[in-house]
């Protein structure tokens, strides 16, 4: 079994072997013609389920031949121009080549003793972003495994800033509050139309669901300010302590950008930590006409970015960055055996000191490889594209008969729904309708789109993060939503 160990030894059964599977993707990539197969969980689950694991294939060729069978031929691939699902992207072969590089070397981010250079691209490329985001000469950062990651560890450090301020507010006043007393009293505000983390973040920080404030939106689906200012001055009126605001620039439903300077203006009148999680819109840091559209930003105490997202990197490439590195203490912990203090003192750069993982992988190096590369402006100039595409699929959208979209997009997303020239028909067939032109559109394979809801009905969603995407191919879409859901319809009437 040493023959699998990847070492001198064994280079050339290495090269032969990815090699082998590299041919085969290539050759799954060059060939598919639709996003997805429509196979069903019940038809796919029992094929794996056979599988013994005690009864290894052996030879590499029959396990990529049942790979095949179990994986490849099944995938849903978002390559695809007609993949108009969730906010994957195609990803550009820069990255995927780091991938590769990076899981061979497997450089485990934790500790400089284990990541030599990959410490130091990882922080040339901290370094580099929050210079666009403009975070000014003490900021710093680190990646991470996703926005989520991201957005919890940016309210930890926003929690533990908010209890050491006002613990020795109090201290000095000479009251006795202790931790375990202020947590119940913090109060995070974000819009309703933000990422679902930021409630999760607030449970797992022991704070509760509830110390999370929805903030109405506008129209255009965007943090109303007039609401959060209101919001503020009765969290003091109560009592409570305004921890956070959590801006969003780029929501996962409707690509909304948080009006970010105003936010950051009422932060800072309220001393809130403010958060912008700019998971999505992170793609306008690199692009050469709309970086404006994040303008604020540099105000924000953290930032979430997903590279796997907006900078077509393969998952996962994400980060947090904070205005003032000293902040990043709150998540360091030394460990003789790891990262003693000393080490510290000694100005040896362990990522661990900053991060709440340990092990990590090396996601930086696709960033690297991307913009030594491509260059930013050649990641941006993508985003732009979708960005673009959605203005073009609005119009689209808006020209059919039988839909009727949301909002005019600031990125690439697009919510609508489904609307039957009957206008006696039933608010409840209708949302049933959307539903299953959904379901029975991903069943066929021919396309895949998300669905959300809007004030309560049931509505669809292009997100569009493909460049190779034609508003043809979103004409082509709606259409067959629009049949699935008179099919439907007309069955639902018939038998009414």
């Amino acid at each position: 079994m040493r023959s699998h160990l990847l070492n001198e030894s064994t280079a050339d059964l290495y090269r032969r072997t990815v090699t082998a599977g590299v041919d085969r993707v290539a050759a799954k990539l060059a060939s598919t013609e639709k996003p997805h197969t429509g196979i069903s969980v019940d038809e796919l689950a029992p094929v794996i389920a056979s599988i013994d694991l005690d009864r290894p294939l052996g030879d590499p060729a029959a396990v990529l031949d049942e790979l095949e069978e179990v994986y490849l031929r099944d995938a849903v691939y978002f390559h695809h121009p007609r993949y108009l699902g969730h906010l994957n992207c195609p990803v550009v072969i820069p990255a995927v080549l780091g991938e590769a590089i990076m899981a061979a070397v497997n450089s485990s981010m934790d500790t400089w003793d284990q990541s030599i250079g990959g410490t130091l691209i990882e922080r040339r490329l901290i370094d580099w972003t929050a210079e666009r985001i403009g975070l000014g000469p003490d900021a710093d950062g680190v990646f991470t495994s996703g926005g989520s990651q991201s957005n919890f560890h940016s309210l930890l450090l926003a929690r533990d800033e908010a209890c050491r301020i006002v613990l020795k507010e109090a201290a000095d006043r000479g009251e006795a509050l202790t931790k375990a007393e202020l947590l119940p009293k913090l109060r995070i505000f974000t819009s309703e139309v933000s990422h679902f983390s930021v409630k999760k973040s607030a449970a797992m920080l022991g704070m509760g669901y509830e110390a999370v404030i929805a903030v109405p939106v506008d129209r255009n689906r965007r943090m109303d300010t007039a609401a959060l200012a209101l919001e503020l001055e009765s969290c003091r009126a109560e009592g409570l302590f305004p921890m956070a605001v959590v801006a969003t620039a780029g929501t996962t439903d409707f690509g909304s950008i948080d009006p970010l300077p105003e936010i950051a203006a009422l932060a800072a009148e309220h001393s809130a930590w403010m958060h912008v999680d700019a998971a999505y819109g992170c793609g306008l840091l690199a692009s050469p006409t709309r970086r404006h559209l994040l303008d604020g930003i540099e105000h924000a105490d953290s930032v979430t970015v997903d590279y796997h997202k907006s900078f077509f990197q393969p998952v996962s490439s994400s980060a947090m960055l904070v205005r003032d590195r000293d902040t990043l203490k709150h998540a360091t912990y030394y460990a003789d055996y790891l990262n003693p203090r000393r080490m510290a003192e000694e100005r040896i750069p362990n990522q661990v000191d900053k991060s709440i993982q340990t092990t990590r992988r090396f996601d930086a190096l696709k960033l690297w490889m991307t913009l030594r590369i491509m260059g930013a402006d050649g990641i941006g100039g993508l985003f732009d594209e979708v960005v673009d595409l959605a203005a073009a699929g609005y119009e689209v959208i808006a020209a059919h008969p039988r839909f009727e979209v949301v909002v005019r997009p600031q990125l690439s997303t697009l919510v609508f729904r489904y609307v039957p020239e009957d206008a006696s028909v039933r608010p409840d067939l209708v949302d049933e309708a959307n539903l299953h032109a959904r379901k029975a559109l991903f069943a066929s394979g021919e396309a895949v789109v998300a669905g959300t809801k809007v004030d309560g009905a049931q509505y669809l969603k292009f997100t569009l993060l493909n460049p190779q995407t034609t508003t043809a191919d979103i004409a082509a879409v709606l259409d067959l939503l629009a049949a699935h859901a008179e099919q439907y319809l007309g069955e639902s009437l018939v038998h009414a």
